[in-house]
């Protein structure tokens, strides 16, 4: 296993889509931070909140993790590698693993590289409260269990389908239909629960008061607790939780057992099915 980690690292230092992506969330970070800075000055606001802007980078991995994962483990098929380390005697779960592992490194190096960006523009402009480091550390933990699942279930496509350029469509039409439903999801877990009154002038000139109605579309009971379930429990609802800071999850830790799960199941049903692929 030793070996093929340091193989499949040593691919990846020479991945040419992996060092236009390191560089390019980096930047992306702090374009985002001075951009959002500059925002904030121009509507008279004088301290910017550093959290607006910082988590940004987890709805963007959703992207580039199905494209890199595609890339990478279909070129060890274009190129025979994975066949070549059977041959020499590794096991198919030995591969399928280090093959996940490196991918969760360099999808968790995508979260890193923006955060460094963002926190190095950021730093000299906004201010940072102390108080919500803790939550803040508890984000930023949950936004790296999150992409390793996502590539959990990109390597599961990937190492059952032999064709990298199907691969990347299957990968990315896959993750923006998850982010699809998870946007549909919030959008009625955001419904309020009435509408709040308000006042209307009639054409005698008296002004009549509405009364507060409630809201025929807003989530009761079971209902809502499989809306609530499904925005939790995908990793693009993850990805937006963590975008809006945690604002419609039930809490971090719930997310993190979530995506462990996701890893664990994904992971184990590739595995067996890899096991019994007839690898060309």
């Amino acid at each position: 296993m030793s070996r093929l980690l340091s193989a499949d690292f040593a691919k990846l230092k020479k991945n040419k889509f992996f060092w236009i992506c390191m560089p390019g969330m980096f930047l992306f970070g702090i374009f985002t931070a001075v951009m959002h800075y500059i925002a904030m000055q121009q509507y008279g606001e004088n301290e910017a909140d550093i959290t607006n802007i910082l988590f940004i980078y987890a709805l963007t991995v959703v992207f580039l993790i199905p494209a890199f994962v595609s890339l990478f483990v279909g070129t060890e098929y274009s190129d025979g590698t994975i066949r070549n380390k059977m041959i020499i005697g590794h096991t198919r779960a030995g591969i399928y693993l280090s093959d996940l592992i490196v991918c969760s490194v360099a999808g968790i190096g995508f979260c890193v590289s923006y955060i460094i960006g963002a926190l190095l523009a950021a730093l000299p402009l906004y201010t940072i409260d102390a108080g919500i480091l803790e939550g803040v550390t508890k984000l930023v933990l949950c936004s790296f269990i999150m992409s390793v699942a996502f590539t959990a279930l990109c390597i599961l496509t990937a190492m059952l389908c032999q064709n990298k350029a199907l691969t990347a469509v299957i990968n990315i039409l896959a993750a923006c239909f998850l982010l699809v439903i998870s946007l549909y999801v919030l959008n009625k877990l955001s419904e309020p629960e009435v509408y709040p009154g308000y006042s209307v002038m009639t054409d005698s000139g008296e002004v009549e008061v509405m009364e507060n109605e409630p809201n025929p579309d807003y989530l009761r009971g079971t209902e809502r607790e499989v809306y609530q379930f499904l925005n939790d429990f995908l990793p693009t609802g993850q990805a937006i939780n963590i975008t809006q800071r945690g604002a419609f999850s039930q809490s971090p830790g719930l997310l993190a057992a979530y995506s462990a799960s996701i890893i664990i199941v994904s992971t184990g049903i590739g595995v067996f099915a890899f096991k019994k692929r007839d690898v060309k």
